[in-house]
C-alpha cells in the first residue's frame, strides 16, 4: 500500500532482493541494525532504486535509507554508488542538506548489485503538481518560494569549498564541458532506439560551440525541484538533497542547465519537460530563475543560453537511456512506455532553444 505523502509503496515484485541478506549483512555495521527488519520502497524517481529500512517497531524505529543502481546493464560512468558514497560520506559537514552516508557495499552478492546506505529525511518532495498542504498550486506565496529555493540552494552548494572535504580530486575540471558534450552524445548513440537525426543535430552544436567555463566547483549533476525535500510547513525550506550519483567537480553552470531545462517559459505546453517545474502564478520563469543565480552567484548571465540547451540534451539522452532499458525488457516498469517520446520532445526542445 502507498503513502503519497512521502513516496513510500510495497517494494514492485520486480524490484525485490533477499531481505534476510540485508539483515544478515548490516546487523553489526549500523546504530539499531540488530532489531526487526521491515523494508518498502521510495516509488518516485526513475533510476536508482532506493528503499526504506525500517528497523524496531513501535515508538522505538530506526530508519535508513538503501540506494543501488537500476536493474539491468547501466551505462559506465552512471549510477555511481560508490562516487555517491563518496560524496556523502563527507559533504554533510559542509553541506547539511546532504543526507549522511554510512556504508558501501560493492558485494553483489549481498542483494545482487553494490549499494549503499545513508540517513533518512523526512520532508515533502514536489514534483510536477504542488500539494494541498501548500496551495495545491494556487498561492502565488508558496510557488513563489518554492521555486526560489531550488535557486539558492543550488548557490548554496556551488559555495561549498571541495578542498575541506577533501572532494576537490573528485573530478577533473579541465576540459571538463568538452568530455561531458562527448559523453552524453556516445550515451546518446548507444540508447538509441529511433532514426531521429535531430539528437545528433543538437550535439554537434553544441560541440562547435564550447565556451570558456567559469572556475569549478562541486557539481550535483542532476538537480531539479523533484530531487529536494522541502519542509511540512514552509515550502521555502529545503531539508534535503538527494540522487548524489554523478557528483563531481566541474562546470558549476552545468547544474544551473539542468535546473532550468525543467522550467517553463509562460505559455509553453508542458511537451518536452521531465521532472517539470510546476507552473502557475508566483512561479519563477526560467529567466527569472536566471537571474535570481547570476545576481547571487556574481555570473554573467550570456554565458546561461548554451547551458540551458545542454541540459535540455544532456536530459533528454537521460530520459532515453531510461527507455532502452524498457524497450529491452530490462525493466517491467510501464511508467517507462511513454518515454521515447518525451526524450524526443525535449530534443526536439533543445534543437529550438539554440541562440
Amino acid at each position: 500500500m502507498a503513502d503519497p505523502s512521502n513516496d513510500i509503496i510495497d517494494v514492485r515484485a520486480d524490484e525485490g532482493f533477499d531481505i534476510d541478506s540485508v539483515r544478515d549483512y548490516l546487523h553489526d555495521k549500523l546504530e539499531g541494525a540488530d532489531r526487526p527488519l521491515e523494508v518498502r520502497q521510495f516509488g518516485g524517481g526513475h533510476a536508482n532504486l532506493t528503499y526504506l529500512l525500517r528497523y524496531g517497531t513501535g515508538g522505538d524505529v530506526q530508519e535508513y535509507v538503501l540506494r543501488r543502481p537500476p536493474l539491468g546493464p547501466v551505462a559506465k560512468g552512471s549510477h555511481d554508488m560508490h562516487r555517491e558514497y563518496r560524496a556523502l560520506s563527507v559533504l554533510w559537514q559542509e553541506f547539511p542538506l546532504a543526507p549522511r552516508a554510512y556504508l558501501y557495499c560493492e558485494d553483489s552478492a549481498v542483494i545482487g548489485a553494490e549499494f549503499l546506505v545513508m540517513d533518512r529525511r523526512d520532508g515533502v518532495v514536489v514534483r510536477t503538481e504542488v500539494p494541498e498542504k501548500f496551495g495545491g498550486g494556487r498561492d502565488p506565496v508558496a510557488n513563489r518560494k518554492l521555486s526560489e529555493m531550488v535557486i539558492d540552494t543550488l548557490v548554496d552548494f556551488h559555495a561549498v569549498d571541495p578542498s575541506k572535504i577533501g572532494l576537490d580530486s573528485l573530478g577533473k575540471p579541465d576540459g571538463f564541458l568538452k568530455r561531458q558534450v562527448e559523453g552524453w552524445t556516445g550515451r546518446y548513440e548507444r540508447a538509441r532506439t529511433n532514426d531521429d537525426s535531430e539528437p545528433l543535430e543538437v550535439a554537434e552544436w553544441l560541440a562547435a560551440n564550447l565556451g570558456e567555463s567559469p572556475s569549478p566547483t562541486l557539481l550535483h549533476n542532476d538537480w531539479k525541484l523533484d530531487n529536494m525535500a522541502v519542509a511540512a510547513d514552509d515550502p521555502g525550506r529545503c531539508v534535503a538533497v538527494f540522487d548524489w550519483d554523478m557528483c563531481t567537480v566541474g562546470d558549476p553552470l552545468c547544474d544551473l542547465g539542468t535546473v532550468l531545462c525543467s522550467w517553463r517559459a509562460p505559455g509553453e505546453e508542458r511537451a518536452g519537460y521531465a521532472g517539470a517545474m510546476p507552473q502557475g502564478d508566483g512561479f519563477l520563469t526560467d529567466a527569472e530563475g536566471v537571474t535570481r543565480y547570476c545576481d547571487r552567484s556574481g555570473t554573467d548571465p550570456a554565458s546561461v543560453p548554451y547551458y540551458q540547451v545542454f541540459g535540455m540534451f544532456k536530459m533528454a539522452v537521460v530520459i532515453q537511456q531510461i527507455y532502452f532499458r524498457y524497450y529491452n525488457g530490462q525493466t517491467q516498469d510501464q511508467r517507462f512506455a511513454p518515454m521515447e517520446d518525451l526524450a524526443r520532445a525535449l530534443f526536439a526542445r533543445a534543437a529550438a532553444r539554440r541562440p
